[in-house]
């Protein structure tokens, strides 16, 4: 057994203070803390955080060591039947995958900031925490007497647990599987209403899949006073961070279950069904995948979906985050560069930030839609018996249950053999490609009733010139620029800080000055690279970054009712 003390005797510094017993199998001990965290698909180097590492014997008699690469430590551990590993741990980021310690509350995701050997990957852990007597401990590990125990590094790692006295807790039950609702600092909480859309929700997937993979699950909720949103899966707990407060039950309620639904899902899809190159996880290095877009995207598509289904979201609830995608997507230009595929395996590269302008695109946002296609593809092949749920359940028994990763020959299998039909196009040209798929968006929302509205972005700068921008004080800084538009032709670059418009200073009004000379050249004076510049741009008749919208059609066919409410189920109310 490895046996680990965790104190919290620096909380204004921030630093969580480590004592662990490592037993010993060799002369020499390899010690490694994990490069990154399941669930965000780039190295996290936490080794960053430790500091004043040292190891000694039982006796207190130090024991030599180095670090030979960025996450690993050799020990010469000689002749001793246990080592003991003392470091601390840097912690003053509050997210769902991070780690935090404050006054108020110790909050730890072990993947992070727990050491682990290949010699002892089977050996269990037992975590004493050295915490106050009046602070509850939130986890889906067993706990008795502030001590945690594993089974081995993989169940620790994947068990984040929050300790506070802010604990709230409620919980309902389904099919005999206790589902377990944590809030940390959340004030007011309408738990019947919480609790009745969460059953809603939680029962149709269990339906749909039939076969739960965990004996218990914990939401795990921080509340937090800023804006946050933000939810990480494990196999028997997801952590959610989610912000205002004051809003969090109000207009964030939406956010709330639908991130909490994404993270329930993601217990099936990826946590249980998950890419060969995944299972099982390597917590050493990269874990390159290609099918980001079934593990994030399907995710996405039928987290959102599942409140429909179950009746939490009206059909217009649910268009409104379908919108959020198509909007997402239409606004990427990315989308004619890289394939989804080669953006999932490029998450490890810069997958989280914007990276270099117009080169990949969004496994959440590509997978979602791509999804969706293939829903309504497999739908309407089978005239709605089946859709894409019936794929992911047979990845889920096929694979997942049977204890083995799929591919993506593995994934293409399922769906042309539950459809009857040929996905060959969809892999070559959308999946591994980079051919528009407008038309097919098109065609899958009228197979259900749906049209998909265009309308001119309100923005003169967006519609008419082609550039996105944030402000800066009284000036704007370019976010991003649309291929082909006036603002690329005429020399704009991402970064750029628009001073003036014709002589004219800005004064937080950028848009009304550009509409003003509307019919003239628009000169800018711009703020680059630490020099002032002059750029002429001349509208076209062209829209740019038009905004869009999915509506029902004020007129079904009797054959689209049906698809539809086969579709969303009892989620569907006809206008």
């Amino acid at each position: 057994m490895i046996h680990y003390e965790v104190y919290c005797d620096s909380p204004n510094q921030h630093y969580i203070r480590f004592k662990a017993v490592f037993p010993v199998t060799n002369s020499k001990t390899i010690l490694k803390i994990s490069a990154w965290r399941p669930g965000r698909y780039e190295l996290g180097n936490f080794a960053k955080n430790i500091r004043n590492f040292k190891v000694s014997d039982v006796d207190a008699k130090s024991i030599e060591f180095r670090k030979t690469d960025k996450n690993s430590w050799l020990i010469q551990s000689g002749n001793n039947k246990d080592i003991v590993v003392e470091y601390e741990y840097f912690s003053t980021e509050l997210n769902a995958g991070s780690t935090f310690l404050d006054d108020t509350q110790l909050y730890i995701n072990p993947v992070n900031c727990f050491f682990y050997s290949d010699d002892l990957k089977n050996e269990s852990y037992r975590i004493s925490l050295s915490i106050p007597n009046h602070w509850k401990i939130a986890c889906s590990l067993p706990s008795e007497n502030k001590e945690l125990s594993a089974s081995n590094f993989d169940e620790l790692a994947d068990s984040p647990f929050i300790c506070s006295p802010n604990l709230s807790y409620d919980f309902y039950e389904i099919q005999g599987i206790k589902f377990h609702l944590w809030f940390n600092n959340q004030k007011y909480i309408d738990w019947n209403r919480i609790k009745s859309d969460f059953i809603k929700f939680t029962t149709k997937q269990l339906e749909d899949f039939t076969h739960f993979p965990a004996s218990e699950f914990h939401f795990l909720i921080h509340s937090l006073p800023y804006y946050a949103y933000h939810g990480v899966e494990h196999l028997k707990s997801t952590v959610i961070t989610l912000g205002p407060s004051y809003e969090i039950f109000g207009a964030l309620y939406s956010e709330l279950l639908g991130v909490s639904s994404h993270e329930l899902y993601h217990v099936w899809n990826v946590k249980s069904i998950r890419p060969v190159e995944m299972f099982p996880y390597d917590f050493e290095k990269e874990n390159y995948s290609r099918l980001g877009y079934v593990y994030e995207g399907v995710t996405t598509y039928l987290g959102d979906l599942y409140l429909l289904k179950s009746g939490v979201f009206d059909l217009d609830s649910y268009l409104d985050e379908l919108n959020k995608q198509l909007q997402k997507h239409f606004d990427n230009s990315g989308r004619f560069n890289y394939s989804v595929a080669q953006s999932s395996f490029d998450t490890w590269l810069d997958g989280y930030v914007a990276g270099a302008p117009g080169r990949k695109v969004s496994i959440y946002t590509e997978g979602c839609i791509l999804a969706f296609i293939a829903d309504i593809k497999i739908r309407k092949a089978t005239k709605n018996k089946f859709g894409i749920e019936e794929v992911m359940k047979r990845l889920y028994f096929d694979f997942a249950k049977k204890g083995k990763g799929y591919t993506e020959a593995d994934y293409r299998s399922l769906l042309e053999s539950v459809s009857g039909v040929s996905f060959e196009d969809y892999f070559s040209n959308y999946i591994n490609g980079t051919q528009l798929y407008d038309s097919l968006i098109n065609e899958s929302l009228e197979y259900l009733g749906l049209e998909l509205i265009q309308k001119p972005s309100t923005s003169f700068a967006e519609s008419k010139l082609g550039f996105k921008y944030l402000p800066k004080g009284k000036t704007v800084v370019i976010q991003s620029i649309f291929p082909g538009s006036p603002a690329e032709i005429g020399g704009l670059s991402i970064s750029d800080e628009i001073i003036t418009v014709n002589g004219n200073q800005l004064n937080s009004d950028l848009d009304k000055w550009l509409k003003y000379f509307e019919n003239k050249d628009i000169k800018l004076s711009i703020y680059r690279e630490a020099k002032l510049n002059e750029i002429t741009l001349t509208t076209n008749n062209i829209p740019f970054y038009p905004k869009f919208e999915v509506k029902q059609k004020q007129t079904f066919l009797e054959s689209q009712i049906v698809n539809l409410k086969s579709w969303g189920q009892d989620g569907i109310i006809m206008g």
